[in-house]
């Protein structure tokens, strides 16, 4: 049996570039099709804004502390020596900084003592879903965050930046650096409504009219369930771990929202769980369609066939012919003048008959159907 060939899945991967063997710890190793970095600058505080894209890191020095919170984001991960010249300014650490480049990591916190390195998944719902790896770094008055390529889920936040008397603007950063998070986790949502709408249409499918390509779609969703379950549960950890373990970056007051942060991820892995669940019921409930579908046409094979067999027997019989001169009991039908519709009519009445058989016992119609 052939077996079928899959597409591309559609979760997007970032290929797995790594330092040769041996190499010193923190070596940055980029992608060579990577973006080149667009770094913009918001910085911020209860009464004043700024707003500004850079090109040579040096100008941060100037930027940083001069108002209460500096919100830097790089679009792209094309340039190693810009994000070390980046981590030289802001004291990061290189093993944080090598997992900004080293993509697939998995959404987790980890404490640098003067600034927590956190790591998340943003996923975008185009024609195909993708996922894209986002970097937080958390010190006591910035946020520096990297992405991929432009494009994200934050412009919400930044609108809120952008009004004087909000709370964000009232805030620190680590205030911030929840906002964020709380945007890229609401990004599941919509994903998870559009694989409901796929689950919806498959069992519509499947109770339709079962077909051999559906099995590969309903495989392809449970594999993308699976995929979104693995970034979702480390996402419900890292949540986890910025509430409860300390550290003087977050603020109480922040804890709280996170809480909140957490409690979605908790809803999102119910949802992921039962759309998987579901998933796997399809299969089962095309399988049992195809099997009741094989039923019906031997089913009817049998009927058909059933009748035929007495049908068959009187055709025989009569075509053995027996010459009726030779004995009286040879075929005396042969020579009646209704011989031949006599035939015909026994035919159809035993057809009949097994008929009315067939629908009492509920075999077919809608008959009796108590057992024998």
């Amino acid at each position: 049996m052939a077996r079928h060939k899959r597409g591309k899945r559609p979760l997007m991967r970032a290929p797995d570039l790594r330092p040769p063997p041996g190499s010193a710890p923190g070596t940055l190793v980029a992608d060579p099709d990577a973006l080149k970095p667009v770094i913009r600058v918001i910085a911020y505080g209860p009464k004043d804004l700024e707003e500004t894209t850079i090109e040579d890191p040096e100008e941060l020095r100037e930027i940083v502390g001069r108002l209460p919170v500096t919100w830097v984001n790089v679009d792209g991960l094309g340039d190693p020596a810009l994000i070390s010249r980046l981590g030289e300014i802001f004291g990061l650490h290189r093993l944080a900084l090598e997992d900004v480049v080293h993509l697939r990591q998995r959404p987790r916190v980890e404490d640098y003592g003067q600034h927590l390195f956190l790591v998340t998944q943003m996923t975008r719902l185009t024609p195909k879903v993708e996922n894209e790896q986002v970097s937080l770094f958390l010190g006591p008055d910035f946020l520096l965050t990297f992405q991929e390529r432009p494009g994200d889920c934050f412009d919400p936040v930044r609108e809120r930046i952008q009004k004087s008397g909000a709370r964000i603007r009232e805030s620190k950063p680590d205030y911030l650096a929840y906002a964020l998070i709380d945007a890229v986790i609401d990004t599941y949502f919509p994903l998870l409504e559009h694989f409901g709408e796929k689950v919806d249409e498959l069992e519509s499918a499947v109770l339709q009219a079962p077909e051999e390509g559906l099995i590969p779609r309903i495989h392809e969703l449970k594999m993308d369930l699976l995929s979104l379950r693995r970034i979702i549960w480390p996402q419900r950890d890292m949540a986890n771990i910025m509430i409860r373990d300390f550290s003087e970056l977050i603020e109480e007051q922040t804890r709280v929202y996170l809480r909140d942060c957490y409690d979605h991820t908790i809803q999102l892995l119910d949802m992921v769980e039962t759309y998987r669940e579901l998933a796997s019921g399809l299969i089962e409930l095309y399988l049992s369609g195809v099997s009741q579908r094989s039923n019906d046409i031997m089913k009817v094979l049998t009927i058909i066939a059933t009748i035929f067999i007495p049908l068959g027997f009187i055709a025989g019989l009569y075509g053995m012919n027996f010459d009726p001169a030779v004995s009286p009991w040879n075929m005396p039908e042969l020579g009646w003048a209704w011989g031949y519709p006599f035939a015909l009519a026994l035919m159809a009445a035993v057809a009949i008959a097994l008929l009315l058989y067939f629908r009492k016992r509920g075999w077919i119609g809608s008959g009796d159907k108590s057992s024998p």
